[in-house]
């Protein structure tokens, strides 16, 4: 797994997640249940992360919609 996105803002996660699975590539959000040990303050960031083989087209994918 590589990590295609880091960000807290749970907004932008839930947007690229929507455009990956559009187009086929299983995205997985790392790190979401950490808010409870921050106080859900929204500081520590959420990871979205992709097999390897669809790391490329994640990114661009992402950079194309101006995410990351």
């Amino acid at each position: 797994m590589k990590e295609v996105l880091r960000t807290t803002d749970p907004l932008t996660i839930t947007r690229a997640s929507g455009l990956l699975e559009a187009e086929g590539i299983v995205a997985f959000q790392f790190d979401q249940h950490m808010s409870v040990l921050e106080g859900s303050i929204g500081v520590l960031p959420r990871r979205l992360m992709v097999a390897d083989r669809d790391h490329f087209m994640a990114a661009s994918i992402l950079r194309d919609h101006g995410i990351g």
